[in-house]
């Protein structure tokens, strides 16, 4: 044994382990430093600096999984303990620990905090060995390690104590007699370790053996013994702490107190010095009593003696933590006393008068607080989380000191020790003071990768109570709105990770065609600063609907309605055209063509589009055009009682839409339904007019009026219709030529007897020039009455989509018809979207479609599913059986009753065609083989009634045969439907997504449920993908690729990328950026890859029955078994992370089908853990 006295030579080496700190002071020659049960190697860290200060040399030890920590490179030498041990194993090893510090020439021992710091075996070890153990002496680190003998001793001493076990108990049933002598609530602790490890308040007799059961397991894992002691629990009491010193000759004074009260699960979370609005005289009897107390056992080295303090001012001692505490750097802060240099100076055998250290001579100075940043989820119950720390950066500045060693761009956070990350001590001449700092050193953070209790502290250091009050330890539990948390939008990494992800595994959006977006970006035309002319929106706004319909009555020359926005692109380009590049364009129109009568930009298939394909918001995509086209009317398109979905809404949730579409910039409500079924109409134009827009309700049209051979839909057919449309109260008659089928005489036919039945009534026609007859038709239509036409901007008309702009301009220019735009502007416009085009080649229907058909007249299909059906027989490989599609498709028509064709009639048709292709069937075997063939679903919904009851009624008996005794819908289909209850599905949606959901996302969610959740779960994952360009949205970058992405107004990162690594062993290659001048990597599954490699399955969210881990893990015991029924909050398993336990209890009552882990499985969060069915 070496004489304590003696100093330590400089020649020797110091060790330190992650559960261990050693270091030596001056005339010390080496230290070895254990790790602590805290963030691997933080406290070793600090303990080496203080050594390097004073001229120490340092060893550490490291377990297999801790090769990568920053300790080890901290330390001059570093040594592998525990060789195929688990890591909280490998620093509970002793013999190995001894062994290297015997090979290595260790002086002394530094033990930390946690692991084998308060076990007296280890300290009387190193004193057997001849190493000095840097803290008080193996006998004392009994006595205080022991709480029943703790208890003794301070009761010895006159200290208050609060009732409990004289002994550790041995039985769960000496706990029970207890409880019953002293009544609940009561606490068990671990015996022989603190850290809130094995701590747990039992309220209820039923919780008693559960919770005893836990707290054994936790002490056990956590100390390597799991004997227990019981005690009263004192209610919402503070918890105060002092810091103790004492030296070998008997001299022991403190350094005040700090206050530990803000806690979770027992653990501390931030600590203060001193304890705000503490009574002075309160603190000189905690001191005193703590300064008594450790001269009763002759205390050596640092300590901390904690207490209670309840509401009435009484105190009542806890326990000793013979060592160094977590949060000792508060008390160096206030006190200027560096804490580890006296603890080495005291093992040499200096005096606390030697040290200059006087009790009368310490005062507090000013305040200081420590936050103890975690990887856990404030949102998830403090739930642990792990994985790489792919983005670390801190904040720094005055009044800031930052403790840690795991904290560093590419860290691994594993689940064998506490979530400690960093500690992050601020200090100010007030609470106030050192808060302001601490929240903004907080705020400076950046961490990505693992989740952090991060804006959970920032809600604590802003609380009024925290701030200007006292808290005690339930000030956590009591104060929920601490949990309303900002959420941390760590947009640049999401974007990173998801250009990685196109990177490796390709576009994250189906690809129809095998085609690269062109190279080459458009170039915006010159736009004039200042706001753009007035234009038909200041009448609509001035005005209202009526006004406004007036004025488009009495307008000289032909109105247009631009197409670009919405059915040009969903015609010709799949509906993929992205408000990226929408947005470049739109001040140019707002500019130059302030004289559109309006831009059809929103509604139909471009809402669902958005957020399934575009993973964009379509609320959004509304409200930034709208800010950019202030001046022009926008139109919509609205399915009657559908809304902008397929399928039948409440009639509350087509009003709801209308509002809010309404309320972000919407302006004119097309209004259409698929069978012109005048029920579902009607509720559309009330929804549109009650939303106060312009009600603009729409006739399809089909067939051919002018051809006296076809009857069904005959000119008398669509007076009659209009005459039911103006009596309910339209703004504007629309007609609505989904195919392209109106041709110049018929146009003249329909539009001017329209024109003779509503002279004052404007009318607006709608066509595709899938014929290429559409120019001719629209000069027809304007010439018999028509006030307003559609077109496209040139490089996104013709064929499938609407007639040409830039034709219909000129043809007008110089007569009565003049639109009175600029052709000279349109050239311009054009010149933008020809090269903005070549960024969708991978949807372009040229791709499969040269040109358009005129036998659109035979077939009748509309435009957008004309260039559809094209893709999908080229993509099936039936390109060349395209024109048996296009007769079957004739014949389906046939079979129901030759229908009008509009979305979603048009797809019941299509669906019944391909069935028919499919399956060689032709229309009489159809009839025939009615009653057994399986119809597509939506042919069999359609006979029911579920889109409405077609012109001329349904098809019989087809549909008696196909229906046989499926229920029938009567009348308009939506009118059975309970209201929707938006309050619930607004409930339900912050409950799923947090507190950011707006009216928008509600009514998303209610058109759209399923594409609405995965619309949110890619933005959270991905980011605000929007902001790439398209080329890098569709094909992401080529490596050395330098590029900007604005976030936001003011915020922009420059990326470039770097590399494709390898495939790893969990099926993931590493993808590397530079992100701001600094190197970003993200870690992306290979998709392909991961196919052939097995891994464990994840629990699906929208599965009731699937239980995912909340947390990665270890399971610590299964507690059913497949075919075992299970009751509702019936505990499933246990898992351990970070050394605590929880318990999965079911959400349901059921059936167990199948278990999926074993105990020792190791688990990350989400993995199936059982299935139960009900």
């Amino acid at each position: 044994m070496q004489d304590p006295l003696k100093p330590l030579s400089r020649t020797k080496a110091s060790l330190k382990h992650p559960a261990f700190s050693a270091l030596c002071s001056k005339g010390m020659v080496s230290l070895y430093v254990l790790n602590t049960r805290c963030s691997p190697g933080e406290i070793a860290i600090r303990v080496f600096r203080a050594c390097t200060e004073l001229g120490i040399r340092t060893v550490a030890v490291y377990s297999e999984q801790d090769t990568g920590q920053m300790h080890r490179q901290k330390a001059d030498e570093a040594y592998l303990i525990g060789r195929g041990l688990p890591p909280v194993a490998a620093y509970l090893h002793i013999p190995d620990i001894i062994k290297v510090a015997k090979e290595n020439n260790v002086d002394a021992i530094h033990p930390g905090y946690g692991f084998l710091s308060e076990r007296a075996d280890f300290a009387q070890a190193c004193t057997d060995a001849g190493v000095r153990f840097v803290g008080p002496p193996p006998e004392i680190v009994r006595k205080m390690g022991d709480k029943v003998e703790a208890r003794t001793i301070a009761i010895r001493a006159g200290v208050p104590v609060v009732p409990g076990t004289d002994a550790p108990i041995a039985s769960l049933q000496e706990a029970q007699e207890f409880a019953n002598t002293y009544g609940f609530p009561i606490i068990f602790k671990a015996a022989y370790g603190g850290g809130g490890r094995g701590m747990r308040v039992v309220r209820e007799y039923e919780e008693l053996e559960e919770n005893y059961q836990r707290a054994y397991s936790e002490a056990l894992a956590a100390f390597g013994n799991g004997a227990l002691f019981v005690e009263k629990f004192i209610e919402k009491p503070r918890h105060i702490e002092v810091q103790i010193l004492g030296d070998k000759y008997g001299n022991v004074m403190h350094l005040y107190e700090r206050d530990c009260s803000i806690q979770r699960r027992h653990q501390k979370v931030v600590e203060i010095a001193p304890a705000a609005q503490l009574d002075p005289h309160l603190r000189d009897r905690l001191t005193a009593d703590s300064v008594n107390l450790a001269r009763q056992v002759g205390y050596e080295n640092a300590g901390t003696v904690e207490f209670l303090v309840d509401k009435h001012g009484k105190h009542y001692f806890i326990e000793v933590n013979s060592r160094l505490q977590v949060e000792h750097t508060v008390t160096e802060e206030i006190t200027d006393v560096d804490l580890v240099h006296a603890q080495l100076h005291i093992c040499e055998g200096r005096s606390l008068h030697e040290l200059g250290l006087k009790q009368d001579k310490i005062r507090i100075n000013g305040c200081a607080i420590q936050c103890r940043v975690t990887t856990e989820d404030p949102a998830r119950g403090f739930q642990p989380d792990t994985g790489r720390l792919e983005v670390f950066r801190s904040g720094e500045g005055m009044g800031i000191r930052l403790d840690s060693a795991s904290a560093f761009q590419g860290a691994i956070i594993s689940p064998h020790y506490d979530s400690l990350l960093v500690k992050v001590i601020a200090s100010g001449k007030d609470l106030p003071t050192a808060a302001a700092k601490m929240n903004r050193a907080l705020a400076e953070f950046r961490i990505r990768g693992v989740k952090t209790n991060i804006p959970f502290l920032q809600n604590v250091l802003s609380n009024d109570q925290f701030l200007y009050g006292t808290v005690d330890t339930q000030f956590i539990d009591e104060n929920q709105e601490l949990f309303n948390l900002k959420p941390v939008q760590n947009r640049a990494q999401k974007l990173l990770h998801y250009l990685g992800h196109v990177m490796v595994n390709g576009p994250t959006t189906p690809i129809p065609v095998k085609a690269k977006p062109s190279p080459v970006d458009p170039v915006v035309p010159m736009v004039p600063l200042g706001d753009p002319p007035a234009g038909f929106r200041e009448v609509l706004l001035r005005e209202g609907p009526e006004g406004f319909a007036r004025a488009v009555r009495a307008h000289q020359g032909l109105l247009l309605m631009d197409t670009t926005f919405r059915d040009a692109h969903q015609s010709l380009l799949a509906t993929r055209v992205r408000t990226h590049d929408l947005k470049k364009i739109a001040p140019f129109v707002a500019h130059n063509f302030s004289n559109l009568f309006s831009v059809e930009n929103w509604g139909g298939a471009t809402f669902d589009v958005a957020m399934r394909f575009l993973y964009e918001c379509p609320w959004r995509r509304l409200q930034e055009l709208r800010a950019l086209m202030p001046n022009i009317p926008f139109q919509m398109l609205l399915r009657g009682a559908n809304a902008v979905g397929y399928t039948n809404y409440p009639d509350n949730a087509v009003f709801k839409f209308c509002e809010v579409a309404k309320e972000n910039g919407m302006d004119i409500f097309r209004v259409f339904d698929s069978l012109n079924y005048l029920p579902n109409m009607l509720l559309g134009m009330e929804a549109a007019g009650a939303a106060g827009g312009v009600v603009e309700a729409a006739i399809s049209y089909t067939g051919d009026v002018s051809d006296p051979m076809r009857q069904k839909y005959s000119l008398q057919y669509y007076l009659e219709l209009a005459e039911e449309l103006v009596k309910a109260g339209t703004h504007i008659l629309a007609i609505k030529d989904m195919a392209g089928l109106l041709k110049p005489q018929a146009s003249r036919q329909l539009v001017g007897a329209l024109r003779n039945r509503f002279p004052d009534m404007p009318i607006h026609v709608h066509t595709h020039d899938t014929a290429g007859a559409g120019v001719a038709a629209m000069l027809a239509c304007a010439e018999a009455g028509a006030d307003i036409v559609d077109v496209a901007v040139d490089p996104m008309a013709g064929m499938t989509s609407q007639p040409s702009m830039g034709a219909i301009v000129a043809c007008t220019k110089g007569t009565k018809f003049n639109t009175g735009i600029s052709l000279e502007k349109v050239f311009d416009y054009s010149e933008y979207w020809e090269v903005a085009r070549g960024l969708y080649a991978q949807f372009d229907c040229t791709a499969t479609m040269k040109s358009g058909n005129a036998d659109v007249y035979e077939n009748e299909i509309p435009g957008g599913q004309y260039t559809n059906l094209h893709f999908q027989a080229h993509s099936m490989g039936l390109g060349n059986k395209f024109k048996e599609v296009k007769k079957a498709y004739v014949e389906a028509n046939k079979l129901l009753g030759d229908l009008i064709k509009v979305t979603p009639s048009s797809k019941i048709v299509g669906d019944l065609a391909q069935f028919m292709v499919q399956n060689s069937l032709t229309r009489t075997e159809v009839e025939e083989r009615a009653d057994e063939l399986s119809f597509p679903l939506s042919v069999v919904e359609f006979l029911q009634g579920h889109v409405g009851i077609p012109h001329g009624g349904f098809p019989e008996p087809l549909r008696s045969k196909v229906l046989k005794s499926l229920p029938r819908v009567e009348g308009r289909p939506g009118a059975s439907l309970p209201p929707l209850n938006f309050e619930t599905l607004e409930k339900q949606l912050r409950e799923a997504h947090g507190d950011d959901i707006t009216p928008e996302d509600v009514m998303s969610a209610a058109m759209y449920p399923k594409v609405f959740q995965e619309f949110r779960d890619f933005a959270n994952t991905f980011g605000p993908v929007d902001c790439l360009n398209t080329r890098l949205f569709l094909d992401g970058p080529k490596i050395a690729e330098e590029f900007e992405v604005e976030l936001e107004r003011g915020k922009t990162l420059h990326i470039k990328a770097l590399a494709l690594g390898d495939l790893n062993k969990a099926g993931q290659r590493e993808v590397f950026f530079e992100l701001n001048g600094q190197l970003r990597s993200v870690l992306v599954r290979d998709t392909v890859a991961m196919k052939e490699m097995h891994f464990h399955p994840k629990a699906l969210k929208d599965v009731r029955g699937q239980i995912g881990a909340p947390m990665p893990g270890k399971v610590v015991e299964v507690k059913v078994k497949a075919g075992q029924k299970v009751e509702k909050g019936q505990p499933l398993c246990v898992l351990s992370a970070m050394k605590m336990e929880t318990v999965v209890n079911s959400p349901l009552a059921g059936t167990v089908a199948k278990v999926y882990v074993t105990p020792d499985s190791s688990l990350e969060g989400d993995d199936l853990i059982l299935e139960i069915t009900e």
